[in-house]
């Protein structure tokens, strides 16, 4: 397979780690901009729906532009938007920041994920694509163990910075190792959604927006439930997320192999209900460190080990818009972050971050009967034709 591959899934990585990067820093920002924990928390939101809104239209937008060159601009932004947030003096310039990157951040995974596939010959094609979403989701889940350990050391503008520079070395690989590669006819976002007449489709997309939403509503928060319930100090919060973050990873390799043994169905099924017990069960290990890490890695490798196995099931119930169905899973999956992240925050400033993990648990609950009707319902709408349009 084309080395280039692993570049591309470099960049996903960059880009990926910003979006949840703040949600180990909440106190250390909230405390140095004057701001609430909430308002903290608001900065995942506005970022993960901006990236689930931005990239369909900023598609359309540069249709016509040659997709390296287009790669490099957007990372330009990037990178000037993680400037401005480590250069930030209030917290509505960093609002500012988040929105930047979030847009030109959802552009790039697009672009890497199309690139990636053309790229590679046929049989290698959902191979390259499977890699660079594993740098996607491990930025997502190792974004804020990294982000946590160069805040403590160094402040919260630190991890900007790092991600700067990073920018800047991924815009150096794919000016001197990408091709050019000239921009295909996008297909109309109308009929993207028209696939959502599926009712399987839709109550599968569902599904990974609760359980994301679900997931958030606690992960968003984790450090102020941390330090609140267990009392643990800066450097045992980042071994915990550390810790966190390599289950994560692990998970998502695991749900795969568990897909492809017993099948996607009865995979997203038992994950489904596997996670809403270890969610619930959280509040009540806290009082035991060995005990609570214990339920931890099982909600942890759970979290992702949905994923492999929601984009089987995509794959199996609408092979013709297969394509399509993965990218408005990504959208569907920040959607998720977003709500659940905005509602957390809620949840931690009207009650109490203890009540955070219940709330989560029930988000999940409506995620398993979402996964139920779209599992038992046997009959399916085909999907429309989806034929580019010049």
């Amino acid at each position: 397979m084309d080395k280039r591959v692993y570049l591309l899934t470099i960049v996903s990585f960059v880009v990926g780690m910003v979006e949840l990067i703040i949600g180990g820093l909440l106190d250390v920002i909230s405390s140095d901009l004057g701001v609430t924990l909430g308002q903290v928390g608001f900065l995942i939101t506005i970022f993960s729906v901006v990236f689930a809104i931005s990239a369909p239209l900023l598609l359309t937008m540069t249709s016509g532009m040659e997709r390296k060159r287009l790669t490099i601009v957007s990372l330009f932004v990037f990178f000037l938007g993680n400037v401005l947030a480590f250069m930030s003096p209030t917290y509505s310039v960093l609002l500012i920041s988040r929105i930047i990157t979030a847009s030109s951040g959802s552009l790039l995974v697009v672009l890497c994920i199309t690139m990636a596939s053309n790229i590679v010959s046929k049989e290698y094609r959902a191979r390259a694509i499977g890699i660079v979403f594993m740098g996607i989701s491990a930025s997502l889940v190792l974004g804020v163990p990294i982000g946590l350990m160069l805040g403590n050391a160094l402040g919260w503008r630190a991890p900007f910075m790092l991600i700067s520079v990073l920018s800047l070395v991924s815009m150096a690989g794919v000016y001197f190792f990408m091709g050019r590669l000239e921009p295909k006819p996008p297909i109309p976002l109308l009929k993207q959604l028209r696939t959502l007449k599926d009712r399987k489709i839709l109550f599968t997309q569902l599904t990974s927006f609760l359980f994301l939403a679900g997931h958030l509503t606690l992960y968003g928060y984790l450090t102020p439930f941390l330090k609140l319930t267990m009392g643990l100090n800066g450097t045992w919060v980042s071994i915990v997320y550390l810790i966190f973050g390599i289950a994560a990873v692990a998970g998502g390799g695991l749900g795969g192999i568990l897909a492809d043994r017993f099948g996607a169905k009865p995979t997203i099924i038992s994950v489904v209900i596997a996670f809403g017990v270890s969610i619930f069960l959280i509040p009540y290990t806290t009082f035991s460190f060995p005990l609570f890490i214990t339920v931890m890695v099982v909600w942890s490798m759970l979290s992702w080990a949905i994923t492999p196995a929601l984009q089987s099931y995509l794959i199996e119930s609408a092979p013709e818009s297969s394509d399509i169905q993965q990218s408005l899973n990504n959208s569907a999956l920040h959607f998720g972050i977003a709500f659940g992240s905005m509602v957390g925050g809620i949840v931690i400033e009207r009650a109490s971050v203890e009540v955070n993990p219940t709330i989560g648990g029930l988000f999940i609950l409506l995620a398993l009967v979402t996964a139920f009707i779209s599992i038992v319902n046997t009959k399916s709408i085909a999907s429309p034709s989806l034929k580019p349009t010049r």
